[in-house]
């Protein structure tokens, strides 16, 4: 008896799956409401020929929902380097799969980038199936700017690097996005407020979920919400870039360089004046030879 052909089901009505062309397909998954996927992803998961899940038991209660049979390989952090060179030889040989993970767009703070990696040094062809992703989903109903924005997954989870790491962002200008355990939620938010005051924030948990809910306040106000509150699910913080500096006045700092060059080479007055008002190198040398010049 020939196989079925492949379909998937959505309100217990099924749909046929067109053939896919051989190549790996990247596809974002729903972060909680089940109903958050598009039905391209659906067609693609029903038709490929196997469907590499970060965890395959997480997975089922998405392919189970809607009716997809395809086969499951368990893909994750452990194994993908492993498993990539296979998979490649598979794409090489006609086949086409699908790359999930267990929530969301895959290789955001997820596995799937050793493969991807593989594949396009082997010219294989990579498709993405575009779709939900928490980072997105938190970005915009923060209320912070989204015009430029940096994301950063997961800090370390060890207080001494996780001050390191936030330390290294402190002048980052654009807006910050990080994912974050539940279990370090207070710490992270505490360890922020310290290292760069009273920013306004934003902390997205349960996103899509029933109970989802957008938390927005400056971080010592967000640190003081959470900190003897127990929360559950992921979390996403969403924090105002760094405010920029005022600049200092032309005049100002051209009347010290001035100083400087009357009692020290113009090297050493250069490099002063440079760390004191916090300039450009260049723009400070190229005014104390235009100063020494008039003199």
């Amino acid at each position: 008896m020939a196989d079925a052909a492949p379909s998937y089901f959505i309100f217990g009505s099924a749909f046929a799956a067109p053939p896919l062309a051989p190549g790996l397909y990247v596809v974002a998954t729903p972060i909680g409401n089940l109903r958050d996927i598009t039905i391209r992803a659906l067609e693609t998961l029903a038709a490929a020929d196997a469907i590499l899940c970060e965890d395959t038991r997480m997975s089922a209660r998405l392919l189970d929902h809607y009716g997809i049979k395809a086969r499951r390989i368990a893909l994750h952090e452990h194994n993908e380097r492993a498993k990539a060179d296979d998979i490649v030889a598979r794409i090489a040989a006609g086949q086409s799969l699908a790359l999930i993970s267990d929530a969301g767009t895959p290789l955001l703070s997820d596995p799937g980038f050793p493969l991807i990696r593989a594949l396009a040094e082997a010219g294989q062809p990579v498709y993405p199936i575009p779709g939900a992703s928490a980072l997105l989903s938190a970005l915009v109903t923060a209320g912070l700017p989204t015009d430029a924005f940096a994301f950063h997954g997961f800090l370390p989870p060890k207080a001494g690097a996780r001050a390191n790491a936030i330390k290294a962002l402190s002048d980052s200008r654009e807006t910050l996005v990080f994912y974050e355990s539940p279990r370090r939620l207070d710490d992270t938010l505490a360890a922020m407020a310290e290292l760069w005051g009273d920013r306004q924030a934003a902390v997205a948990l349960e996103l899509t979920k029933r109970f989802e809910r957008v938390m927005r306040g400056t971080l010592a106000e967000l640190a003081a919400q959470f900190a003897d509150a127990e929360t559950k699910g992921e979390a996403v913080i969403v924090v105002a870039g760094a405010a920029e500096a005022a600049q200092p006045d032309e005049a100002d700092w051209q009347a010290a360089l001035l100083a400087e060059m009357n009692t020290q080479p113009l090297r050493v007055a250069v490099d002063a004046v440079t760390a004191r008002f916090g300039l450009k190198r260049k723009d400070v040398y190229d005014a104390a030879l235009a100063l020494k010049a008039q003199q």
